[in-house]
């Protein structure tokens, strides 16, 4: 019969690091948001303007993208902390529910 543990000190260790990948995917997914929304807000001028081109654009696009990038890493929008408050809970139980199965394994 083999018994395996983990200790506390490692789960707490995967807990940790699935956390910090959710708060990065979270994060993300906030700034992809928030381009998709001032992209739209771009495109409802309803006039050209003096300077629109094509590298024109490029650089608004870059510098929309930079500003999205920069809203969602202060959490301006508060999306990022809402899918921590509503996925957060599922992987802290993740490591408590891989012992479990596998001491029932075991036993």
């Amino acid at each position: 019969m083999q018994v395996t543990t983990t200790s506390n000190a490692a789960a707490t260790g995967a807990t940790s690091s699935q956390k910090a990948q959710l708060q990065k995917a979270a994060q993300q997914f906030e700034a992809v948001f928030l381009r998709q929304m001032i992209g739209a807000m771009r495109s409802a001028s309803l006039a050209e303007g003096i300077s629109d081109s094509s590298a024109t654009q490029q650089f608004q696009d870059m510098a929309d993208a930079r500003t999205a990038d920069a809203m969602a890493g202060k959490g301006a929008m508060g999306i990022a902390e809402l899918l921590m408050k509503q996925f957060g809970a599922r992987v802290s139980d993740t490591p408590a529910a891989t012992d479990t199965a596998s001491k029932a394994a075991g036993a």
